[in-house]
């Protein structure tokens, strides 16, 4: 063998080996971009405008979905392809059905009643609009799209299973800090539970941030486990809409 053809092969080597480091590079380039633009869309959410809480979080899920797309990630990474929705479809009234069950029974008994007691959803006719239209459109579908569809689709690219469990979960939970804060003094269980000082405040910023990470791994198996994010979805929907209906009902009885 010529020393040319021995450079050649160590050059082509070489190029390949650059070659496939590229989509892993790319992968992780785009987890980052995910992540800023998630953490940039909570903060103008939650400490800006009246209007930009309205409306950031589903314009930033469709930007998100959109530059995903462009960067090479298919309709079944998002959880979105039409093959899945049958699939996804049984697993959400499967859930639904569990769920509501659940807030039913919860909303009934003496014990967890209190914990219905939200200021925000004192009437029905308010709870009604939340559950059938704000939450909906302005959380639910926004965020399951942003979280299992397009950051645990760039997760999955770079991570195993346990990677994307985790990473995505404990994104999750994070998401909620800012939404939880004044969680207590705004909810007569939570307040005469964890208390409405300082530490009480604490006390329901991180447990919002724990039981939100646990959802987000309900959330993430729901999507493995059926390929389409009509079944996290559903669940979502399930616990904020159901437990708002519950809420208003629990409040009205209680008052009347």
């Amino acid at each position: 063998m010529t020393l040319e053809v021995q450079y050649a092969g160590a050059v082509d080597s070489e190029t390949s080996g650059a070659r496939a480091k590229r989509p892993v590079l790319h992968a992780y380039l785009d987890i980052a971009i995910v992540v800023v633009v998630l953490v940039a869309t909570n903060l103008i959410a939650h400490f800006t405008t009246a209007w930009a809480s309205i409306a950031t979080v589903p314009i930033a899920a469709v930007v998100l979905l959109v530059l995903t797309r462009r960067r090479g990630l298919g309709w079944a990474e998002l959880g979105l392809s039409p093959r899945h929705w049958r699939k996804g479809s049984l697993y959400a009234l499967a859930a639904m059905g569990l769920v509501i069950g659940v807030v039913a029974i919860g909303a009934a008994l003496p014990i967890t009643r209190p914990f219905f007691m939200a200021d925000r959803y004192a009437t029905l006719s308010g709870a009604l609009v939340a559950s059938m239209i704000v939450i909906p459109l302005q959380t639910v579908i926004p965020e399951e799209l942003a979280f299992r569809g397009v950051l645990q689709g760039t997760l999955g690219r770079v991570y195993g299973a346990r990677g994307v469990f985790a990473a995505g979960s404990l994104m999750f939970g994070l998401w909620h800090i800012a939404s939880s804060l004044g969680l207590t003094s705004g909810n007569k269980g939570l307040s005469g539970f964890l208390g409405g000082g300082v530490v009480g405040q604490v006390l329901g910023i991180l447990g919002a941030v724990v039981a939100t990470a646990a959802a987000g791994v309900v959330f993430t198996w729901l999507r493995r486990r059926s390929g389409s994010l009509i079944a996290p979805i559903a669940l979502h929907w399930s616990l904020n809409g159901a437990g708002a209906l519950a809420a208003a009902i629990v409040w009205h009885t209680t008052m009347a």
